[in-house]
């Protein structure tokens, strides 16, 4: 029996010792028996109090205050998993209150948190460098936050779930800047926009397009223009919907006007056939919704800064800028003209092509337009059998086939205030036939990457069967006493002796 007895003993193996204890109080290091907790630290009453660090299986750590066996007040935690580390303060092993979050992907977090998420308000720095500070909730940006983007973008407003959503400002680093509503992060609801190209646009946006945005422009008026010779129009023009109503909610849009005669005349509208032009001064021919094509030709209007012909005389002062300090010129339309000498000895106030004009809630209106005689390099060619007829009729002091184009009469002789005598000059004008006014979006940067569409007018010059001629008030006119501006208009000319 006894050896039967030794022999189950010695088949249960050696006994083992129960676990050790954790240490009482003081400072100790426990291993507990699953093996996947490590401390060593103080000890109070058998439990984890004071400050200690907490050694997980995976490497993941705590270290800082322990009460009562439990993680809290202050204390640094490290995630091997992520790689992300918390430092703060601790409520029962969870971040709670406020904290530095190190995140492995790159950015930080300083802020509160609650049940070791963001939750209130912080500062946000993402891997990308971008800034936000504001409120948080269930770890996503939540309330009211300003952001700074990558790009320099600033946002100031409302936020839903990581979203900008609410009422929101957007200032753009290219200057730009958009108030209003928003959803889902983009401008949806009203809102206005100040491009950083002068444009605004202030009406409905729908996933972030404005609904109410000019597609393309029209300018008003017979299918036809005609316009007396030497005298000067108006151009109106009207940005249009897709639905054919008025863009009334833009404005600041740029527009450029310029001419263009047609290659080919037709001879039923006019006595010039079409222009030859010299080698040096060959002209990209434009397509024209019309049937026909044109080359470039001047054409001028205050707003461009044209001179008349008294003002040219005046000096720099006399100039009439474009409103909103757009003016420039064209330098393709004024390839091929006389210098500004050459125009002032021939009497013909300088063309100055290229006019600007700002749209104002979709309309804009280009004033006192003018086609000047054509420029040097263009030759017309005349019908010589029309002219044959009109030679009988014009051989007292008419104009002689091929002369230089038609221009207005001088007014009768004169002394001028103070005694001095001032030069007579008249306005040249074009040949009479067919022309057409190019209306261009130039607005720079477009707005939102889009220009419209380039708008023609079909421009019919007629010449004067009534026998009128145009003219230009000169200073000392009574007409003219309102000051140094030239007005045009078309007067009776008188008839000629036969």
């Amino acid at each position: 029996m006894a050896a039967a007895g030794e022999g189950s003993q010695s088949s249960r193996g050696p006994r083992r010792d129960p676990p050790r204890r954790p240490p009482r109080d003081g400072y100790g290091v426990y291993v507990y028996p699953n093996s996947f907790f490590r401390y060593e630290g103080e000890w109070k009453g058998g439990k984890k109090h004071g400050h200690g660090k907490l050694l997980f299986k995976d490497g993941s750590y705590y270290e800082g205050a322990f009460v009562d066996g439990e993680i809290t007040g202050e204390g640094r935690r490290h995630w091997a998993w992520s790689g992300d580390t918390f430092t703060g303060q601790f409520v029962l092993g969870e971040p709670q209150g406020r904290g530095v979050i190190e995140y492995k992907a790159g950015g930080c977090y300083e802020g509160e948190v609650s049940h070791g998420v963001r939750e209130g308000h912080g500062f946000l720095v993402d891997r990308d460098g971008q800034v936000y500070q504001g409120s948080f909730h269930g770890n996503k940006r939540h309330g009211l936050g300003q952001m700074l983007f990558r790009n320099g973008d600033k946002y100031d407003g409302d936020w839903v779930q990581d979203q900008r959503q609410g009422h929101g400002v957007l200032r753009c680093a290219d200057g730009s800047t958009y108030e209003g509503q928003w959803h889902s992060d983009v401008f949806s609801g009203l809102g206005s926009m100040a491009h950083c190209s002068g444009l605004t646009y202030s009406g409905l946006w729908i996933n972030g397009h404005p609904a109410e945005q000019a597609t393309k422009m029209v300018i008003l008026g017979p299918e036809v223009m005609e316009v007396v010779q030497g005298c000067p129009f108006s151009v109106h023009v009207q940005l249009l919907q897709d639905q054919g109503e008025t863009a009334q909610s833009e404005s600041g849009r740029v527009l450029q006007i310029s001419a263009a005669v047609r290659y080919v005349q037709l001879p039923a509208y006019s006595e010039v056939s079409f222009f030859h032009v010299d080698g040096d001064n060959q002209e990209t021919r434009l397509q024209t919704p019309f049937g026909f094509e044109c080359i470039p030709y001047p054409v001028s209007s205050p707003e461009a800064g044209v001179l008349g012909p008294r003002a040219a005389k005046g000096g720099a002062e006399a100039d009439v800028p474009l409103p909103g300090g757009d003016q420039e010129l064209d330098s393709d339309a004024l390839h091929g003209q006389d210098t500004l000498g050459d125009q002032l000895a021939t009497g013909c106030a300088p063309c100055r092509p290229g006019a600007r004009q700002r749209v104002q809630q979709g309309h804009a209106t280009f004033t006192d337009v003018l086609l000047g005689p054509p420029p040097s390099g263009y030759h017309p060619f005349l019908f010589l059998d029309s002219l044959r007829k009109k030679a009988g009729s014009r051989s007292r002091g008419g104009p002689h086939p091929g002369a230089a184009p038609p221009t207005a009469p001088e007014p009768p002789g004169g002394s001028r205030p103070e005694g001095r005598a001032m030069e007579k000059r008249a306005v040249a004008a074009a040949y009479p036939g067919e022309y057409v006014v190019v209306i261009r979006d130039v607005t720079t940067p477009p707005f939102l990457g889009r220009t419209l569409p380039t708008a023609f007018k079909h421009l019919r010059v007629v010449a004067n069967s009534s026998g009128q001629r145009p003219h230009v008030l000169e200073e000392g006119d009574p007409e003219a006493s309102g000051g140094w501006q030239a007005t045009y208009s078309c007067t009776p000319e008188p008839p000629v002796p036969r």
